[in-house]
């Protein structure tokens, strides 16, 4: 089901995980996965990288632009998992935008570099894990789990379609 508050509620859960790992489908058909590190700007249901244009990744993405981000924060035990459709996007106005000075890191030329490019996920569906609880709670269902027999749950876990 389609609903706003699903762009919401993903924006939340990872605007404060900076690096993701992009998953791009190979010319051989394996996955390929890099750290990347997202542009969060007022999350509206796309996510933002900055990449070279000849890079692999942007080989990969030309071939087959379906793509998997993940995020991770394990201290908070929280997962994503995004899919969607990656592009590159050449507007030099979209990059300024999103341009940090630390980004000459990787990007000596700035936004002068013809090679730079932002790569653009149109995000379609989004999964999530997150164990809200604290350790001491964790630990007594744990422990629940193994004397009653049943399974151990201790995560929320939902999924969700993002409107296009």
């Amino acid at each position: 089901m389609k609903h706003p508050n699903d762009i919401q509620k993903l924006g939340e859960l990872i605007e404060e995980i900076r690096i993701a790992m992009l998953v791009t489908v190979a010319k051989d058909g394996t996955l390929h996965s890099r750290p990347m590190g997202t542009q969060m700007e007022d999350f509206d249901g796309t996510l933002w990288f900055f990449t070279e244009a000849n890079s692999g990744k942007a080989e990969e993405i030309d071939t087959e632009e379906r793509v998997n981000v993940i995020y991770s924060e394990p201290k908070r035990e929280l997962f994503v998992s995004v899919s969607g459709n990656a592009s590159l996007v050449f507007d030099r106005a979209e990059m300024k935008k999103r341009w940090n000075p630390l980004y000459h890191a990787w990007f000596p030329k700035g936004l002068e570099d013809p090679n730079i490019a932002l790569l653009k996920v149109s995000v379609e569906k989004a999964e999530y894990w997150e164990t809200p609880a604290s350790k001491v709670i964790q630990l007594a269902g744990f422990a629940k789990a193994i004397l009653t027999g049943k399974r151990y749950k201790p995560e929320q876990h939902e999924k969700f379609t993002l409107p296009h």
